[in-house]
């Protein structure tokens, strides 16, 4: 891996989202914030990230939305889900869908972390 890996970050609440995008950075990924899936999904084409953490329930397109219309696309990073509203069976659906890991919120630093570096390791 010869340059940093970009981490996308997709949560409508912005405090989460500049949060988020904080402590990666201060790990050492290259971090991009988007406020909605459809902001990512217009962009993510020409900035392709190398793994995207995305929120579950947003207004507009929700993050099973997004994940699936990343997969008709053909994208090839990897996607973990993050919630702070969790519902019976969201976890295995999001898993059975492709995604690497699932995050309830509020997560730790560690575990956001542990979710995102084998994962974007394997991507470079």
């Amino acid at each position: 891996m010869g340059r940093m890996d970009v981490i996308a970050v997709v949560d409508d609440e912005e405090s989460v989202r500049n949060a988020v995008v904080r402590v990666l950075k201060a790990a050492g990924f290259a971090a991009r914030g988007f406020s909605s899936g459809e902001e990512f999904l217009r962009s993510w084409h020409f900035d392709r990230p190398d793994f995207l953490l995305l929120d579950l329930h947003m207004p507009g397109l929700s993050g099973r939305e997004v994940q699936q219309a990343l997969k008709v696309a053909g994208a090839q990073f990897p996607v973990a889900i993050m919630t702070a509203h969790e519902s019976p069976g969201a976890p295995e659906a999001c898993l059975r869908e492709g995604a690497v890991a699932y995050l309830a919120k509020p997560f730790d630093v560690s575990a956001l972390l542990q979710a995102v570096t084998p994962a974007a390791a394997s991507a470079g």
